[in-house]
């Protein structure tokens, strides 16, 4: 390993003295070289003394480098008459001048280079100008500078004299910068002379050497094979021109499928190569130090030029000197000894305006020549920023929002683009378009199989009730309303639907929706509720209960009771609709219940038997204690919960001592029970008259959940997990049954089945248990918000907004949805605040959007339900292990140092389809390239990587706070903006944050 006092050494060259063999360090300054006892390493470096090492017995050096003292004495250059773009100083060790024929002060020359480069001398010529005397050998000493002219170095044999209107540029490099370049002779610091004539000569030479253009990553070639009389194959193709390794693999068939398989490889490289260091992309206003290795492989060392050259890709024009800082040359001088490399670099600024551009990097020395040639694509440093407002108001309430963020507005760069506002004035109707859901589900399974049944029995039950929904279905259909909420409002979306794994559940859902008035078809209904109570009669076992799959060889007791309790539901809700009555399916209905009893006299003469084994041993009381003990599970509860729903079917007196011991069982221990099976005990002991323990447990739910403003009354530990009692719609839908059975009040009941409505709002509802519950629970209880006309009455800064009088805009049936948008002029201040109110029952929602123009230094952090808070931290391999250091203004990055991205996210609600982009400055190289599923802080996501970004595609975000890392490296110097992180739902795009702006600095 190689390293100096501050840090491990990457790009260090180390080889075997005398050989060819030689190899250069990694990030973390290490290496791997062929070698055996008694060889002598060379170990160099730009800026550090060479080191020789032989080596003894050990396998393992720790070498560490000692910087250069050799360098030039400081030697002040004047610029003359020399305009300058920018106020920005040259790289460290060189200083520029450039002499054209309007210097007047001629007397600079004298005062930079008189008695400070040994061997130059200024002196007056013919009329005002000056020239440069360089005297020949006979005034060289051991403190002369080695100067070039034109590239080629000062032989010596007489004096040179060279006008000042001849000179193109001078530059003076020392210590590092002399001794990388030009080894040892340039310990006492080089001085570049370039003349007019020489750089035009120059240029034309390096305007000849054709540069590489094809860097495409895979070689075609179609697979036209010839054989020779030996047998032999030969075909042709061509190659890219990246200066790489490549894999060559062929498979060869006969007729009678015998094979043969070769994997060649090759290494396309030439004896002078030019490997540029770029960025993915370039950014407005960034600067960058763009690094080139140039390597050769000739049999001589090789002294020459290096030239980049910028273009407007689109225009075609030169920018070469717009982009590069004032006192940079776009030629550069190179030394390479032979098996070696050596590095040029130059320093841009990125401009405004550019869209993309050329870059033309091109080396020659002597007859050897290569180059690259490619285009850069330059993003803006503005970017559209969308700052979002959830909007919600209950029934008979009135309230006021404010954006903040648009009602304070002081930034001078910032530019207003477009005012959005969407408002729902019943979203109850969201809950209506769940059901094709159920009604299509594809799997053949006894629960989907029921679902549709009893979604076709719940669909015909509406319609019968209430002909507005006919009608409203019919307007539907013409509409943009049975469009998925993946695929809306994609104009206020971070991304579009296509380019997430998304869209096949955004076609599906657009599908099902948009299949929705065809569904609802009473003719179509009975036929479909006919056919899969058929099928759940053939695929009922003789013992009364379900498998999961037909033909299973299993009873499945779980699926048998959900399909007992969703009849039971039924009867509850259609039971006065004859054509739809329970008789359709009474017997069906009373084997499922008989097959559920002997199931659960089976687990309680397993209990009875166990406690016996216990008293035969034990003795009598430990008997008696044991049966005293909890032994109620979740099958038992639930079994009890199904039979509440039917006092009508007798309990035989050997089923009711069983069911008599697990009811008292859960009583006595409901404490113990989650918030799931702590409802199913309150219905059942409410059904059957134990209405003490009812009002126990009843007041206990009451004391333990939370009533939000915005959320509705719901639960903290009511949280998704695993088992089936831990779905969180399932669970609030049992709560609303459970406040229904207890006699709470209307308000309560709006305030259970708001949450429902602001989980869908967020979320698909995915399975067929969760949509069936809360499907029944929102349109079973509480006030009946379906038949609800009336709009929100919307106030924006001092406007009432009348949606039947907007131009273009639609007022979706049902729903009362409607969308408005104000253009750039037309955006205010006032209009940041918005006035909501509703008269009529339930609930609306809405969602304001501003969408804004700002350079991305400037943006700063959104403050919403969704908070993302980015850091940068410097990771290292230390003594006590791996270690991250905050980065700020003390942390300096160097090339190769190993970033970690931490990103913090806080989400005050539960969410699905959540896309987080985070930007990264063009300085950083990603680490992981693979776009792939990853799990990291409980947290599932789809990581894919761009050019310019990295993409999350997070499926499911519960409510809390989630912190992942991701690493990136440090690929090129300079200073850069590093963008924001952004974070949206799709399924709701009123529900989105960013991070604040940020800029990095690399030296």
């Amino acid at each position: 390993m190689v390293y100096d006092e501050s840090d491990e050494l990457p790009g260090v060259n180390v080889t075997v003295k005398g050989t060819n063999n030689g190899v250069t360090t990694d990030f973390d300054g290490k290496f791997k070289i062929k070698a055996k006892k008694g060889d002598i390493l060379v170990i160099s470096f730009i800026g550090m003394e060479t080191i020789e090492l032989k080596i003894k017995k050990d396998n393992f050096y720790s070498i560490k480098m000692i910087g250069s003292e050799e360098s030039l004495d400081e030697v002040v250059v004047t610029a003359l008459a020399m305009k300058s773009k920018r106020s920005v100083p040259p790289p460290p060790g060189v200083q520029a001048i450039q002499i054209t024929e309007e210097a007047e002060d001629i007397d600079n020359i004298s005062f930079a280079l008189a008695d400070r480069v040994a061997g130059v001398e200024v002196a007056p010529a013919p009329g005002a100008s000056k020239k440069l005397i360089i005297r020949g050998m006979s005034s060289i000493n051991n403190n002369k500078a080695l100067i070039i002219i034109d590239g080629v170095p000062f032989a010596g044999n007489e004096d040179l004299e060279i006008t000042e209107e001849d000179i193109v540029s001078v530059k003076v490099l020392k210590g590092e910068e002399a001794i990388a370049l030009y080894g040892s002779q340039g310990k006492n610091g080089v001085m570049l002379i370039t003349t007019k004539a020489g750089q035009e000569k120059i240029n034309n030479e390096l305007n000849k050497v054709q540069a590489r253009t094809n860097f495409k990553e895979t070689a075609f070639f179609y697979p036209n094979l010839t054989m020779d009389k030996e047998g032999n194959f030969t075909f042709k193709f061509t190659i890219p021109e990246a200066l790489t390794k490549w894999k060559l693999q062929l498979l060869a068939h006969t007729k009678d499928l015998r094979t043969g398989y070769k994997q060649l490889n090759t290494i396309t490289q030439k004896d002078l190569m030019v490997v540029p260091n770029l960025p993915r992309f370039l950014r407005e206003n960034d600067t960058i130090i763009i690094s080139t290795k140039i390597t050769n492989l000739s049999k001589e060392k090789l002294n020459g030029i290096a030239q980049i050259k910028f273009t407007d890709a689109l225009s075609g024009k030169n920018i070469t000197q717009q982009l590069l800082e004032s006192s940079q040359n776009q030629n550069m001088n190179f030394s390479a000894d032979t098996k070696n490399s050596t590095t040029v670099l130059w320093k841009i600024f990125i401009p405004k305006y550019l869209q993309a551009v050329q870059y033309r990097i091109v080396a020659k020395a002597g007859d050897f020549s290569d180059g690259e040639q490619n285009i850069l694509p330059v993003l803006s440093n503005r970017m559209l920023v969308t700052e979002t407002m959830s909007l919600q108001v209950k029934e008979n309430e009135k309230k006021t929002f404010t954006l903040e963020k648009l009602k304070n507005n002081t930034s001078k760069t910032l530019t207003n683009h477009k005012l959005t506002l969407e408002i729902t004035s019943n979203p109850v109707w969201y809950a209506i378009q769940a059901i094709p859901y159920l009604m299509e589900f594809p799997h053949e399974c006894s629960e989907q199989i029921f679902s549709r049944y009893y979604a076709n029995s719940l669909a015909a039950y509406l319609m019968n009730s209430n002909p507005k929904i006919e009608s409203v279905f019919k307007q539907w259909v013409s509409s943009d309303a049975l469009i998925s909420n993946l695929e809306k409002n994609s104009e206020l979306k971070s991304i579009i639907i296509e380019e997430t794994p998304w869209l096949r559940d955004a076609q599906s859902e657009t599908e099902q929706k948009k299949r929705l008035a065809l569904l609802f078809d009473l003719n179509k209904m009975k036929n479909e509720q006919e056919k899969a109570l058929s099928k759940l009669k053939q695929m009922q076992r003789s013992d009364g209960g379900f498998p999961w799959f037909s033909g299973g060889r299993y009873t499945n007791r779980n699926i048998t009771q959900h399909i007992a309790i969703g009849f039971g539901k039924l009867n509850k809700i259609i039971k006065n609709d004859h054509e739809f009555s329970s008789k359709n399916y009474n017997d069906l209905l009373k084997r499922s219940v008989s097959f559920l009893d002997h199931e659960i006299l089976d687990d309680y003469q397993k209990l009875l038997e166990k406690a016996k084994e216990i008293g035969e041993k034990n003795g009598k009381a430990k008997q008696t204690e044991y049966l005293k003990q909890n032994h109620t599970g979740d099958f038992q509860i639930q079994y009890l919960y199904m039979r509440s729903f039917f006092k009508d079917i007798p309990l035989d007196k050997k089923y009711k001592e069983a069911a008599d011991y697990y009811r008292k069982q859960s009583y006595t221990y409901w404490t113990d029970h989650k918030l799931y099976t702590r409802g199913l005990i309150t219905i059942y002991a409410k059904v059957n008259g134990d209405q003490k323990i009812a009002n126990e447990i009843y007041r206990s739910l009451k004391e333990k959940s939370i009533i939000n403003e915005e959320m509705g009354m719901y639960w903290k530990e009511n949280q998704p997990s695993w088992y089936w009692y831990q779905s969180p719609v399932q669970t609030q839908s049992l709560m609303i049954e459970v406040f229904h059975e207890m006699g709470a009040e209307d308000n309560t009941m709006d305030n259970l089945k708001l949450w429902l409505l602001k989980n869908k709002q967020t979320n698909s509802w995915k399975t067929t248990k969760a949509t069936t519950n809360a499907i029944y629970a929102i349109l079973s209880t509480g006030s009946n918000w379906i038949n609800e006309n009336e709009l929100v009455k919307v106030k924006i800064g001092n406007n009432i907004i009348d949606p039947t009088k907007l131009e273009n805009t639609k007022i979706e049936a049902g729903t009362g949805y409607f969308k408005t948008t104000w253009n750039t002029a037309e955006i205010k201040p006032e209009m940041a605040e918005i006035t909501l109110g509703k008269n009529s029952k339930g609930a609306a929602f809405g969602g304001l959007y501003w969408q804004y123009f700002e350079d991305l230094d400037k943006i700063t952090s959104a403050k919403t339900g969704i908070q993302i808070r980015k850091e940068l931290f410097l990771k290292k391999n230390t003594e006590e292990g791996i270690k991250l250091y905050k980065i700020d203004n003390k942390i300096i990055l160097k090339l190769g140092d190993l970033i970690t991205v931490r990103i913090e996210i806080r989400s005050d609600r539960e969410m699905e389809f959540i896309h987080l982009k985070d930007m990264r400055a063009s300085g950083f190289e990603p680490v992981n390239t693979l776009s792939e599923y990853k799990y990291q802080d409980n947290l599932y996501y789809y990581e894919s990587t761009k050019d310019a970004s990295t993409n999350f595609f997070i499926d499911h975000l519960p409510k809390g706070v989630f912190v992942f890392e991701y690493d990136m490296r440090v690929n090129n110097q300079g200073n850069f903006s590093n963008g924001i992180t952004t974070m949206q739902s799709m399924y709701a795009p009123e529900f989105s944050s960013h991070s604040k702006g940020v800029r990095v600095n690399i030296r």
